[in-house]
C-alpha cells in the first residue's frame, strides 16, 4: 500500500494497524521515503535493500547476480 505524509499523519493509528500485516510505503511530494513493514516479517531486509537500488530498472524480475553486479558497479564508479 503506498500513501502521502498527509495521509499517514491524519490517521497514524490506522496505518500502524495497517503494518502489522502489510508492508506501507510513504511518499512525500510523490517520491517514496519510507516504509513500515510488519516485525514479524521473515525475510531478508538486506535483498530488499539492494532491491531497492536497482528501482530504475524497467524488469523488476532481476536476480541476485544482477543485483550483486549493480552494488559492485555503483562502488566502483563512485570511487573513481
Amino acid at each position: 500500500m503506498i500513501i502521502n505524509a498527509t495521509e499517514f499523519k491524519m490517521r497514524v493509528g490506522k496505518y500502524l494497524k495497517l503494518a502489522e500485516k502489510q508492508e506501507i510505503i510513504i511518499t512525500r511530494n510523490g517520491k517514496e521515503v519510507a516504509k513500515l513493514v510488519p516485525i514479524n516479517k521473515q525475510g531478508t531486509p538486506n535483498a530488499d535493500f539492494l532491491y531497492g537500488l536497482t528501482r530504475n530498472y524497467s524488469n523488476k524480475d532481476i536476480s541476485l547476480k544482477q543485483i550483486r553486479e549493480e552494488r559492485i558497479g555503483r562502488l566502483f564508479y563512485h570511487a573513481g
